[in-house]
């Protein structure tokens, strides 16, 4: 549907108060900004700024909608044939090339972290919206693959998916923090990520029983499904 004159306008002001807001907390620090200033410096008022944003972490924390359901467009979007853990390597693995804010690694990704670890309201913020991408995507799992309602598989499946990218990213973090360049960090994220999804893979390897459906298009393949555990051969000996 064609974006009407009025909704237009409507994302162009949200989008300069953001803006604006994100330059204020960059330069000056979340809590040391009000939300006065933030009207003031984007000629607005303060109730126009509240009709937009709900809460001062609202400004911060625009993208956050976006960022719970970027987890289950990965498994939605995911390639005929692919297993759910490979769509998910391949979409961090991209997110390392192109250096896209949905993983946070974007450039200017340890100002963000600088500025949220400041600041213990956006601490808060920011494991509200993890867990809400993380009950996003168990719901989209569940759904998908027709878990009962009692099965705790779907949560426990998006809690090691959602756990693993997020370790990556506050490790890459980390070392941006700490000066290293990205070009350093890169390659080390990359062969980081790579043993991480191949331990993710191989731990699901083990999941069976009732969740057996779910597992098999967590890793891929339906070798392992049906197969009974195997018994050490000691056991059988008098």
């Amino acid at each position: 549907m064609r974006e009407g004159l009025r909704e237009r306008k409507k994302r162009e002001t949200r989008e300069r108060i953001s803006d604006i807001a994100t330059g204020l907390f960059m330069a000056k620090g979340f809590d040391n900004v009000t939300v006065a200033e933030v009207a003031q410096a984007a000629d607005v008022s303060v109730n126009t700024v509240f009709n937009y944003f709900s809460t001062k972490e609202d400004l911060f924390a625009d993208r956050q909608e976006v960022a719970v359901d970027l987890p289950v467009r990965v498994l939605r979007e995911r390639r005929p044939g692919e297993s759910v853990v490979r769509a998910f390597r391949r979409d961090y693995l991209d997110a390392i090339d192109t250096r896209d804010w949905r993983h946070g690694l974007n450039a200017g990704s340890d100002v963000f972290a600088r500025i949220v670890n400041d600041s213990p309201a956006l601490v808060a913020r920011m494991r509200e919206v993890g867990v809400g991408r993380e009950r996003a995507l168990a719901r989209a799992l569940a759904d998908e693959f027709d878990a009962d309602a009692d099965d705790l598989a779907p949560k426990m499946a998006a809690a090691y998916l959602l756990g693993t990218t997020r370790i990556l990213t506050e490790h890459a973090v980390a070392m941006l923090l700490a000066g290293e360049p990205w070009e350093r960090v890169a390659p080390l994220l990359r062969t980081q990520a790579e043993q991480a999804f191949d331990l993710l893979e191989a731990g699901l390897r083990a999941w069976g029983g009732p969740t057996a459906t779910l597992v098999v298009a967590l890793r891929g393949g339906a070798d392992d499904a049906d197969r009974e555990p195997e018994r050490d051969e000691e056991e059988h000996e008098d």
